[in-house]
């Protein structure tokens, strides 16, 4: 017979284990929300192997602190264990030095959370709350959820504690067989019970197994940071057969948040977006043909003596602007930004990038940014060139350079900060070597080779000339003032993409899996159509005010959803993250720093462009003298 097996998640095939066939359990890092610094799991003095040994780790990996290594649990397929006791000799107790009996309290009262792994599943801890409705006892509903790793231990009453035995259930799904053939088992579920039971409850004997205490008289095992203290670590392992087929496997993990939300909320913001998008652009579209009509009616000379709006201004509306170089770059970056992050959404919506293969989002999303400088540099050249600028050389390096740098700089501080706490979520040397080859070895050539092809294709034609004399722009009204219009442009977009920043961000600082690709690319394409309009509507104000220095300021206005994700962030600081420290508060707003940065590059470059084409359409529909 031949054995065919189906080719799931790309990347990752299916492990069968027979009978008794071990079951490595691995260890990832230690994490916690309010602290944002992960460790490595032997950062603290839990058993160790005989030998240790790391996995391998992609970029991403190593980027989000993942420092994958062997553990000495040993557990078996379909073998069920009491209790054992995971380190020390047989039957003596392990003991905590004081320097190590302070850490591991520090650690539990900042609320750090163990990650462990088995075949690539990750742990996680059931809770179930009763959601009494009635008051009545026979109708209490189970509501579980899933926490993801367990809790290192827990506090009380100024007491610290912690957990030092876990109970691992794990469930298998058994494979159909033909006759004559052993049963093949695959690993389906891995959850955890973590216990905090005091040495003197746990009985353990020379062959290192041990007894439970029963019911519930036991006290839990409490780490006095003042002393040296002894404990066992303990395990059990219990199997249970489930019905879940490997290929979903990952549905418990990903349906932790609440769908129906989801789907309400995205309906809700295609509906207003597109109902506010199709009122603006009827406006549009009229008072341009108004506008066009009378422009191009010749008949009534008294009226044309008196011309305003924005044919007046066609003599300058293509006039270059300050600083083309660095315009022309910034745009160039955030086309980069645009070309990676469609990419990596839409690659992701097709399951390619499932959180069951690790760290290749941020894998992909690195190599993607970098090759995607190609395009960025071939329209940064071509507007440096349509902008009047000559010096093509300096304009490449700058592209290739500006963004990149600042995020290169923001994130080689907070690296030392990290550093400086020990902590696995520091970059390496190597990777950040590595990162600068990628930079300067792919990046920066890919950029050159763009820019240099995009400066000598023909410029944008621009359907008017441009006047000697720069015209005077009259005196401005308060609301054509730039940070009103920054207000103004940015709540359309963000009000669209409000909702999925909320599960952004939770996946980012509460360890959560983000998995809802489908609807990111939705939201992706309703904040691409809601910037375009609001640009251009914004552009049409301007250049009827007789204002033609648009450029740059349409590039910041159309960025304002920006500045509304700069306040979210803060609201969603004070409001869901309990951070005080102070490295972990500089790592937060470093790193929104960053994202607003990106998506101020972002939605700017999107406006930017749709308003660049409108402008052009509506100066090649009138006829001018």
């Amino acid at each position: 017979t031949w054995d065919t097996s189906a080719f799931y998640v790309p990347g990752v095939a299916p492990i069968n284990f027979h009978q008794n066939d071990p079951v490595e359990i691995k260890a990832v890092k230690l994490t916690s929300s309010r602290t944002q610094l992960p460790y490595e799991y032997y950062s603290l003095p839990f058993c160790q192997p005989s030998t240790i040994t790391y996995k391998a780790e992609n970029l991403g990996e190593v980027l989000r602190g993942d420092r994958i290594v062997n553990t000495p649990f040993q557990v078996l397929m379909n073998s069920e264990k009491k209790c054992e006791v995971l380190c020390g000799k047989s039957n003596k107790p392990m003991t905590l030095s004081v320097e190590e009996s302070r850490l591991v309290a520090e650690r539990i009262s900042e609320d750090y959370y163990v990650h462990l792994i088995a075949d690539n599943l990750p742990v996680a801890t059931r809770l179930e709350l009763y959601s009494n409705r009635d008051g009545d006892d026979k109708k209490k509903e189970k509501d579980v959820q899933f926490e993801h790793g367990y809790r290192l231990g827990f506090t009380d009453v100024n007491k610290i504690y912690l957990h030092n035995h876990l109970s691992f259930i794990l469930y298998y799904h058994r494979e159909d067989l033909e006759e004559d053939q052993e049963h093949t088992y695959r690993v389906v579920r891995f959850e955890v019970i973590p216990q905090s039971i005091r040495l003197e409850d746990l009985k353990a004997d020379e062959k290192s197994s041990c007894t439970l205490p029963e019911g519930t008289n036991s006290s839990p095992q409490e780490i006095d940071p003042t002393k040296e203290n002894q404990l066992y670590f303990t395990y059990s392992v219990h199997w249970e057969e489930s019905d879940i087929k490997w290929a979903s496997r990952w549905d418990t993990y990903l349906t932790m948040s609440d769908v129906q939300i989801h789907w309400f909320s995205i309906i809700n913001s295609v509906v207003v977006v597109f109902f506010l998008s199709g009122i603006l652009s009827m406006i549009i579209i009229r008072t341009l043909r108004k506008d066009i009509a009378n422009y191009n009616k010749e008949d009534d000379i008294e009226d044309t003596m008196e011309e305003s709006g924005w044919k007046l201004v066609h003599g300058d509306v293509f006039r270059p602007p300050q600083y083309p170089m660095i315009l022309s770059s910034l745009l160039g970056s955030g086309i980069q930004l645009f070309c990676m992050i469609l990419i990596v959404i839409f690659v992701a919506m097709l399951g390619m990038l499932s959180p069951s293969s690790r760290g290749a989002l941020m894998t992909t999303a690195c190599f993607l940014f970098m090759f995607m400088g190609v395009f960025g540099g071939f329209s940064a050249g071509r507007l440096y060139r349509t902008l009047k600028g000559h010096r093509w050389k300096k304009g490449a390096f700058c592209t290739a350079t500006l963004y990149p740098g600042v995020v290169f700089g923001i994130c080689f501080i907070l690296n030392c900060f990290i550093w400086g706490k020990h902590s696995s979520g520091a970059v390496p040397f190597p990777t950040m070597v590595a990162l600068l080859c990628m930079w300067f070895g792919i990046s920066l050539p890919l950029v050159y080779l763009g820019y240099y092809f995009g400066f000598r294709k023909q410029p944008y034609d621009n359907p008017v000339r441009t006047n000697q004399i720069p015209r005077q722009i009259p005196e401005q009204r308060w609301y054509m003032n730039r940070f009103v219009g920054i207000l103004m442009a940015g709540i359309l977009p963000f009000g669209a993409m409000f909702i999925e920043l909320f599960f952004i961000f939770s996946a980012i600082w509460e360890n959560q899996f983000y998995y809802l690709f489908g609807f990111l690319f939705l939201v992706f394409i309703i904040l691409v159509v809601s910037c375009s309009q609001i640009s251009i509507v914004m552009v049409y104000f301007q250049l009827c005010a007789e204002d033609y220095r648009w450029w740059w300021r349409n590039f910041l206005v159309s960025g304002g959803s920006a500045f509304y994700v700069l306040v979210y962030a803060i609201f969603y600081f004070v409001n869901k993250l309990d951070i005080v420290e102070f490295i972990p508060s500089l790592l937060y707003f470093g790193y929104t720093a960053l994202m607003v940065l990106s998506f101020w590059l972002l939605t700017g470059t999107i406006g930017f462009y749709a308003a660049y084409m409108f402008v052009r359409k509506i100066y090649a529909a009138v006829k001018i003298d």
